[in-house]
């Protein structure tokens, strides 16, 4: 990417989370449902068609917080050491992700997440993001950190899936314990438990439905 368009895209991202931050705060206070447009531009400073030039939704405005977070795991997945396998890439990525979006500022972390869960819409409009958004982004990283070309195989796509249903439990454990349990310990023992079932699975005792999960 160009400098000047580099340098442009930088400063419009400043000004979406400038945005953003305001919006959360009133939103917070007045609730999601009781808040439109115009009042979310007005809270901001600026006019309807202004706010509309950075964001499409309501919902929008707040989720824009997680923006950078699939890009930004992509490529920590991508950069993992090639000696490590699918699963610990994705669990080392997931962790640098975690320690930059949620734990260099947890107190504004907690307050965005606890939010978003405990407004229906937004919630919804955020599983349905990692769902369509997130998945095929980090699917596409490790089959090309794996050298896999043209149809990505199921293996592969399960494992992403897993290791998103990892990261939600955590973030939520720690959402929900106010900060007081460590995030990247709740990542891990997600991660942990998915490890065990397949060491389970594998031993000779095991029924060949054990076997097939």
């Amino acid at each position: 990417m160009p400098g000047s368009a580099r340098t442009r895209e930088i400063a419009r991202d400043a000004v979406r989370a400038e945005l953003s931050q305001v919006v959360f705060e009133m939103t917070r206070t007045h609730g999601f449902e009781n808040v439109t447009i115009d009042d979310m531009a007005a809270a901001a400073g600026v006019s309807r068609s202004t706010l509309l030039r950075y964001f499409g939704s309501k919902e929008e405005v707040i989720l824009s917080a997680f923006d950078g977070h699939s890009v930004r795991f992509a490529r920590e997945l991508q950069a993992r050491p090639a000696e490590e396998n699918d699963w610990t890439a994705l669990r080392r990525g997931l962790e640098t992700a975690l320690r930059y979006y949620y734990l260099e500022n947890p107190q504004g972390a907690l307050a965005v997440t606890r939010f978003v869960k405990s407004t229906p819409a937004l919630y919804e409009k955020q599983q349905a993001s990692q769902r369509g958004g997130w998945r095929p982004v980090f699917t596409e990283a490790l089959a090309a950190r794996a050298g896999i070309t043209g149809q990505v195989p199921v293996a592969v796509e399960v494992k992403v899936m897993a290791a998103l249903d990892c990261m939600s439990v955590a973030i939520e454990r720690w959402a929900a314990s106010d900060g007081e349990l460590d995030l990247l310990d709740l990542l891990a023992e997600g991660f942990d438990a998915l490890l065990d079932l397949s060491s389970d699975s594998a031993r000779p005792g095991a029924s060949r439905m054990q076997r097939r999960a």
